[in-house]
């Protein structure tokens, strides 16, 4: 591995976009060869792709190649996921992992041009013996980090935007994407598209467009669910506290006498499941006793930011019309919830009432634990976005 002026560069005096260039240039300073695969290794890579080429059935691009100027090498650029350029309608981007690079990579390339040009460049050796510890690595690590939460320095952190964009955080930080983020790429131009088309069902702007509007309406969290919820806030409003679950279980049964059986029985499930999660809420410390969760608005409003994000990559989208997207969703979740904390326990709730997992299986626990994690990451982590972007 060989760095070049840029990357030294790069470790004295320019800020690292995200943990991952972070990362690197500590590599890079300390020399570790190894350090640098692995920090390579555990993140997405990034190959620039002309979209003309990108949208061709059942066919992939060639990776690309250069020759570098200093060791006349022929080389393979790649970004990491805080170098991406700003986005532009007919470029696009692949991820890759460092063991796919190792399986496809060109017979006369040498080098793996990482971030060339950037204040975080590196040159990594890509003979037959360091391809096979590209492999080795990419083992140790076991593909590109997800669970994490990854914030781009030079993107919004506060304001409106950042707002916006925060409530989609949930997700990011699942897939270990970078969260403060519109541009190029959400993960990659195919993953971007594949995830709008399943589960979404969008293949085009028309579709996306409706299925936002749907998101942007709560249309799509679970009408009986919702109507379970607001159910319990109308009586606490009408009784001037919290109802008891017996008072609560009465309700419902009095909402839901004119449905249908397969609704009453989603509905009393849904209940069930309401109260279960918040004792768990409790138990953990994050819903003080006395709270509760009066809406799931949260689960649509954060899934509809990523599809704004997913639009934008997959080139459903332009960069001013999801800006403005994206910002009209930060405002109807300021009128759904009064807290980041409110609006995080709404979208774990949602998530977790419709978990495919029945109550007390190991998927259940997973998935608590999982969704706990994450909205500790968001609101108690001194980096999480709901500790420095004020609420309204």
């Amino acid at each position: 591995m060989k760095s070049g002026p840029a990357g030294t560069g790069g470790q004295r005096g320019h800020a690292a976009p995200t943990e991952v260039e972070r990362e690197l240039s500590a590599a890079l300073a300390a020399g570790a060869s190894e350090a640098v695969l692995d920090v390579l290794a555990r993140t997405r890579l990034y190959v620039l792709v002309p979209r003309l080429h990108a949208d061709i059935p059942d066919w992939t691009a060639p990776l690309p190649t250069f020759r570098d100027g200093a060791s006349r090498r022929i080389c393979v650029p790649v970004l990491t996921p805080g170098l991406l350029p700003p986005w532009h309608p007919e470029w696009v981007f692949r991820a890759v992992g460092l063991g796919e690079l190792a399986r496809i990579w060109p017979y006369d390339a040498r080098r793996l041009a990482v971030n060339h040009g950037t204040p975080f460049a590196a040159l990594v050796d890509a003979g037959p013996r360091r391809l096979r510890a590209w492999r080795a690595a990419d083992a140790r690590s076991g593909g590109a980090y997800e669970g994490r939460l990854l914030t781009d320095a030079t993107g919004p952190l506060h304001g409106p935007l950042a707002r916006g964009l925060a409530l989609g955080a949930h997700l990011t930080v699942h897939n270990g994407l970078v969260w403060n983020r519109l541009g190029a790429a959400y993960q990659d131009y195919a993953s971007d598209r594949d995830r709008l088309r399943n589960p979404w069902g969008i293949q085009h702007r028309a579709e996306y467009r409706d299925r936002l509007d749907s998101l942007m309406r709560n249309r799509l969290v679970g009408r009986v669910q919702e109507a379970v919820l607001r159910g319990r806030h109308t009586l606490a409003a009408r009784l001037g506290r919290t109802p008891t679950r017996a008072e609560w279980s009465e309700a419902v049964d009095r909402a839901f006498a004119a449905r249908d059986v397969e609704d009453r029985a989603e509905a009393h499930r849904a209940l069930h499941r309401f109260i279960r999660y918040e004792e768990w809420f409790r138990a953990d410390g994050v819903l003080a006793p006395g709270r509760r969760v009066d809406t799931l608005a949260a689960f649509d409003l954060g899934r509809a930011v990523n599809v704004v994000r997913l639009a934008l990559g997959a080139r459903y989208t332009e960069p001013r019309e999801a800006e403005q997207d994206v910002l009209r969703l930060a405002g109807l979740a300021r009128d759904a919830y009064s807290s980041w904390e409110d609006f995080s326990l709404g979208y774990l709730l949602a998530r977790l009432v419709h978990g495919d997992d029945e109550d007390g299986t190991p998927g259940e626990e997973l998935t608590y634990r999982q969704s706990l994690a994450q909205h500790r990451a968001l609101t108690q982590a001194p980096s999480g976005p709901y500790r420095n972007i004020t609420w309204s």
